[in-house]
């Protein structure tokens, strides 16, 4: 396996609470990692840290060997947008788009012709199978169908890692079950690399490696 990314010393400080604190990190190319911690130990903060959905004070983050950290606001942008892939608790669709459009919705700067667009999407759909649900908008579908419209949408560009908060959190566990079953052959089939943070144990369990946070630092990694 070979590195996808190398977190050095990183920090992140909010008011004046310390929410990261020197946390140094290195996860393979086509790991299935779960982040877990109580409350307020930092877990949604270091994901969006290393989605470049935040900023952080101090330290530094390799993603494909390329330092998050000293990019301009635009080329972060452009670099999430062919890399990363990230999957909200709370799904984050538009609710006057349809599935297909949901899911295509990342292509748009692209500028493609729309058939094209919506070819891709509907091939994501497939993957995560949703072929039958093209057509219907997001209070059209149950919560698991509107978490597999966000899975798709994360896989769209085809990055190399995808990041998930809690993806089951607003989920009845056997639909969660199935959430997470669907990372898991996407991460075998694909080989995508998954981040995900969650509270469930057993999810977390089924992960090839947990790290654990407690005050914004790693207590054990395994």
């Amino acid at each position: 396996m070979s590195r996808i990314v190398s977190v050095n010393q990183l920090s992140k400080t909010l008011g004046n609470i310390r929410v990261i604190g020197n946390v140094s990190l290195d996860i393979e190319s086509g790991e299935f990692l779960a982040v877990q911690g109580p409350s307020g130990s930092g877990k949604t903060t270091l994901l969006g840290l290393l989605a470049g959905l935040e900023k952080a004070d101090e330290g530094s983050i390799l993603i494909a060997d390329k330092e998050l950290t000293s990019m301009t606001e635009d080329q972060l942008a452009l670099f999430r947008r062919y890399n990363i892939g990230f999957v909200f608790q709370a799904f984050n669709l538009i609710p006057t788009l349809n599935t297909l459009e949901n899911i295509a919705l990342p292509l748009y700067p692209e500028r493609m012709n729309r058939k094209d667009m919506l070819e891709r999407a509907r091939k994501a759909a497939y993957d995560v199978g949703l072929s039958e649900r093209l057509d219907h908008y997001p209070n059209e579908l149950s919560g698991g169908e509107q978490q597999r419209v966000a899975v798709a949408r994360s896989l769209i560009n085809e990055p190399k890692i995808i990041f998930a908060d809690e993806p089951t959190g607003n989920l009845d566990s056997k639909t969660g079950e199935k959430i997470i079953e669907l990372l898991h052959k996407l991460n075998r089939e694909k080989g995508q690399t998954f981040v995900l943070v969650t509270h469930d144990d057993k999810i977390a369990k089924e992960s090839g490696r947990i790290i654990r946070l407690i005050d914004g630092r790693i207590e054990h990694d395994k």
